[in-house]
């Protein structure tokens, strides 16, 4: 038990030592000073831009620079459907699978283009290595650079700067922050024991009966694990994710895994502190998320440390739960692993969340309903910062002062927007869809479970794909037959087809709208004067305000989402103290 609650410690305490060093060298990028990569990247830099006919000194509005995201987006959502769609003829295809059905190709698309890597595919049995290399890969570099860019141009905009240029900012995300790190790390991963190669399967006899073989998948893994965790992706290239060994071998690689997802969403808070000029603040608001996730972690290992009641009873003596968890990972590293992936909105996953304890079901959704416990790629700290505002607005009517943010007047625009991204797209996008799976869930969405679990794994699917997480609580039938076997005469079904576009919606409501509302609201308090304090201005840089901010946080997520989790994990808790009891 003490070295699994070491192992958690020690995870967390790396993560928080390398805050300020990422985090600097991250504001010194996009405060345009000079970084140690200049000599190599700024060459790079000036021929991406003469290439694509960007002005880099022109800074956009809240408006176009959503416009510039949804173009290219869609630019490139188009490519990686085209090229999935026909992967059947396209090289670098050593097993000659075909494309997988319209409705997986549509919902694989959008999931990647948005950050969120929701997978109702095996990686191993439904795409080609171009697909995965080629399409999946590129769209984790630029869907997290999008992210990225996202979380810059708000920063700028709170802090009273211009907001930039989305594909400067994007060029910058990709080729200083993310490419070096995939780099550096895929050499790292290799080296740990993670396949590297375009060689396809190997094909070995069985030790029950050398006359039969058995095909053991490979591929070009290790750069492809590095940018899915770095950039929050969490797309597996195999169908159980990094519980997988070849994407996960050891203690090593996953604690270079967790750092490497944590890195960036982190980082950024201490970079807000830079741009601001206010690093006290910035460790203020890092402590809000960091008390959460830890809070959450205690909560999810405690659990699953004590291990199933029922269990336990059949065994005569208390065991951690291990049923879903890899032995090499245990209690410990796989409570932790699945609090962070959730957190962050990565989303990759080394044991099966539904396996875990109420207590870990819980935490996961909640991570995702709040979606600030460090959050999205870049988003996340927006969302954040979003809290604050609100905070700032309802503290300020409550003891009578000036509701203002870093001298900047906080009105009704400010605060619609910031209300309409945190307390309507959200809940709409979730809870709408999945009220409909659980109103028809024989003829529509064939859910497995019809009990408090069930309803867990419903509105799980439709939390991830909203907040852009991407991990599974399992148990839905959301994936298509593979296209060996509809060569082999099966027919897709109407279920999987039901969770795909379903989950398209929340995917698409979940990115593009609070993108847009973020950038428009960092936009208007861009151009807002700022107005010198006085003693009746709120002072947000001190604990009393970061505690509030804090209690507005949870209360929130308690309103909107509350009834979900007491309908969920928290009816299956006290349902299994009763059986028990």
């Amino acid at each position: 038990m003490l070295q699994g609650w070491i192992q958690i410690a020690l995870t967390l305490l790396i993560i928080v030592a390398i805050t300020p060093f990422f985090g600097r060298y991250i504001a010194r990028i996009f405060l345009e000073q000079k970084t140690f990569l200049d000599p190599i990247l700024n060459p790079v830099e000036r021929f991406l831009y003469t290439l694509m006919g960007v002005q880099a000194r022109e800074n956009m509005t809240g408006w176009q620079y959503t416009r510039a995201i949804l173009y290219s987006n869609l630019v490139m959502g188009l490519l990686i459907f085209f090229m999935i769609a026909n992967q059947g003829w396209l090289p670098l295809n050593p097993t000659g699978v075909a494309a997988p059905t319209w409705d997986t190709v549509l919902h694989t698309t959008i999931s990647f283009i948005t950050n969120t890597n929701q997978q109702h595919y095996s990686g191993e049995t439904y795409m080609s290595y171009a697909s995965q290399m080629l399409g999946l890969g590129y769209h984790m570099f630029t869907s997290a650079g999008t992210g990225i860019a996202v979380g810059i141009a708000f920063i700028r905009g709170l802090t009273g700067r211009p907001l930039g240029n989305f594909y400067v900012d994007l060029i910058k995300s990709i080729i200083r922050i993310l490419l070096p790190i995939s780099i550096v790390g895929a050499i790292v991963l290799m080296a740990a024991g993670i396949p590297e190669t375009l060689s396809g399967p190997v094909v070995i006899p069985t030790l029950e009966d050398p006359a039969i073989s058995q095909a053991i998948a490979r591929g070009p893994v290790a750069h492809y694990e590095i940018i899915k965790e770095l950039g929050e992706n969490g797309g597996g290239f195999f169908a159980i994710n990094s519980a997988h060994p070849f994407e996960n071998p050891s203690g090593l690689t996953n604690l270079i895994q967790l750092v490497a997802i944590l890195s960036i969403p982190t980082s950024l808070i201490y970079a807000y502190g830079i741009f601001a000029n206010n690093l006290k603040q910035a460790w203020l608001v890092y402590s809000i998320p960091l008390i959460i996730l830890i809070g959450f972690v205690i909560a999810t290992a405690i659990a699953e440390y004590q291990g199933n009641p029922a269990v336990n009873a059949l065994l005569g003596s208390a065991q951690p739960n291990l049923e879903g968890k890899e032995v090499r990972f245990g209690w410990a590293q796989s409570a932790l692993y699945a609090v962070i992936t959730t957190a962050s909105m990565c989303g990759a996953v080394n044991s099966l969340h539904d396996s875990f304890m109420p207590n870990g079901g819980f935490s996961t959704l909640s991570n995702m309903f709040l979606q600030i416990v460090f959050g999205g790629q870049g988003t996340g700290t927006a969302y954040l910062f979003a809290y604050l505002i609100l905070a700032v607005f309802v503290t300020g009517l409550m003891v009578g002062r000036t509701p203002e943010f870093l001298g900047r007047k906080i009105e009704k625009r400010e605060v619609v927007l910031a209300s309409f991204l945190i307390l309507l797209v959200h809940p709409i996008a979730i809870l709408i869809p999945g009220a409909i799976a659980l109103a028809f869930p024989d003829q529509l969405a064939g859910i497995s479970n019809p009990g408090f679990h069930g309803l867990s794994q419903v509105i799980y699917e439709y939390a991830s794909a909203a907040a852009n997480n991407g991990s599974g609580f399992e148990g839905l039938g959301d994936s298509q037959p593979s296209p060996i076997a509809i060569a082999g005469g099966a027919a897709p079904t109407v279920t999987a087809l039901w969770w795909n576009l379903s989950a398209c919606f929340s995917l698409l409501a979940g990115r593009y709208i609070p993108i847009g509302a973020l950038l428009l609201l960092a936009d208007s308090m861009s151009r807002k004067q700022p107005v010198p304090m006085t003693t009746g201005t709120l002072r947000t840089n001190t604990a009393l305000f970061t505690g509030v901010t804090a209690g507005v946080i949870l209360i929130l997520g308690a309103l909107e989402f509350f009834p979900v989790l007491a309908l969920g994990p928290i009816a299956e808790a006290f349902q299994i103290a009763k059986n028990i009891g």
